[in-house]
């Protein structure tokens, strides 16, 4: 099964056809951010104000089993917070003995408990559990999990409505019946009555007469009424899609921004392992290689290399690669102005390639050795001096870089260019090639 992501679960709960299908499909992309955490959805009853039951996505399917407690058994606090819906609250220390009063599977040393209301119609509908194991480090799968709750939240309205509505058919629909049969049975009476009744006086007939027509009126307009509620009812439906969909949108630029900073993110982890890579390594071949990977791996490069300037020629030479032909060996070298990585050297601006066609018949971009499909060369400048170049291609899973991109080899290739204009590496490592 593909991964479960905020678009996809968002389709999902749209074409549900219950809610024990769109559980099911919460259930998936809760596994997605943690396989171990649990998920339960506590059904209320506000007649009877008690959590009258449990279903359990498992295996595809929904378990129900019955729960009825009350919801005064959770601390006031924790009560107000999941009565108002909006956003999960955790039930800390006492997280245990709630999973346990729930009806929940308990982890052996010790799980995080959180709720979240979903609200229906102004008051509580039903609670959202998701039970994790208690870790130290690391957010909180709750956390993680809050924009696919936001989205269930919507999906668990749009049931209700549809279950308020129906009964509302049914409602309608049994007082019709009643007044029909009423009427029904009226009208056999009064039949029955003027048959038999020849001498009864005509004022007694005439007061069933209209109150025969009444029943009728009565009937006609439980009709009319049933019209106009199933009109309403589609039209509050209508609205309930509209704002589904803008939400889908809303969580899906959620998603594309956390995503943009979870990189930011893991690209200062980068620059730290470069610098303390520069302040332990001693030979230039290690430390060469390690840039290589740092810059390879945060790209998802699965071919790439590393090309610095020959001292005093025009020329840059291959320092390390990754996922290039075996003939192709360190030291190669290639004059500035040849090439792609040549071109790059000679203009010192980066050259993006989204389009694998286009790079496959540009004659400026045929590259054998370096460049194939969608790819990154990338100048290493400081100082403006041209220190050498940094190529990346073949993205895993047949990716396409783009914009965004370039920008975080930016950062990348500036660390890289200090670091190796300080360490004098293309000097260092020349030597030691030729050595070698």
């Amino acid at each position: 099964m593909p991964p479960r992501t905020l678009a996809s679960l968002a389709h999902a709960l749209s074409v549900a056809p219950d809610l024990d299908a769109a559980l099911v499909a919460l259930g998936e992309g809760l596994a997605e951010v943690d396989r171990q955490a649990r998920l339960a959805l506590l059904r209320y009853d506000a007649r009877r104000e008690i959590l009258r039951d449990r279903l359990t996505p498992a295996d595809g399917v929904v378990v129900t089993h019955p729960v009825e407690t009350t919801i005064d058994h959770l601390p006031s606090g924790v009560r107000e917070q999941v009565e108002a819906g909006a956003e999960f609250v955790d039930l800390g220390d006492r997280s245990h003995e709630y999973a346990r009063l729930f009806g929940l599977p308990l982890f052996p040393e010790g799980g995080v408990l959180s709720l979240r209301g979903l609200r229906f119609d102004g008051g509580l509908g039903a609670v959202l559990a998701v039970y994790e194991p208690r870790r130290i480090f690391g957010t909180r799968v709750s956390e993680r999990f809050a924009p696919a709750a936001a989205l269930f939240d919507l999906g668990f309205a749009r049931f209700e409505e549809r279950e308020a509505r129906a009964e509302a058919v049914r409602t309608l629909e049994d007082v019709t019946q009643r007044v029909h049969l009423e009427y029904m049975q009226r009208l056999a009476v009064l039949q029955r009555e003027l048959g038999e009744a020849r001498g009864t006086p005509s004022s007694a007939v005439a007061v069933d007469a209209q109150r025969a027509i009444a029943l009728e009126k009565d009937a006609v307009a439980a009709r009319e009424e049933s019209r106009r509620a199933q009109r309403r009812l589609q039209s509050l439906e209508q609205q309930v899609a509209a704002a589904v969909e803008k939400l889908e949108h809303a969580h899906i630029e959620l998603h594309r921004r956390s995503e943009a900073v979870r990189q930011k993110t893991r690209t200062l982890y980068l620059l730290d392992r470069v610098m303390t890579m520069d302040a332990a390594a001693d030979d230039p071949r290690q430390l060469v290689d390690g840039l290589l990977a740092l810059v390879g791996d945060d790209m998802h490069a699965q071919r790439c290399s590393l090309m610095l300037k020959v001292p005093g020629e025009p020329q840059i030479y291959l320092a390390a690669a990754r996922g290039l032909a075996p003939n192709v060996a360190e030291g190669y070298r290639v004059a500035i102005g040849d090439g792609v990585a040549g071109k790059v050297a000679a203009s010192r601006e980066p050259l993006l390639v989204r389009d694998v066609e286009e790079a496959r018949t540009h004659p400026v971009l045929k590259d054998q050795y370096f460049t194939t499909g969608s790819f990154i060369s990338f100048p290493l400048v400081y100082r403006d001096e041209l220190v050498g170049v940094v190529n990346l291609t073949n993205r895993a899973q047949r990716g396409l870089y783009h914009e965004e991109d370039v920008e975080r080899v930016r950062l990348l290739a500036l660390v890289i260019s200090l670091i190796a204009q300080r360490s004098r590496l293309p000097e260092r490592l020349l030597e030691a090639l030729s050595v070698g």
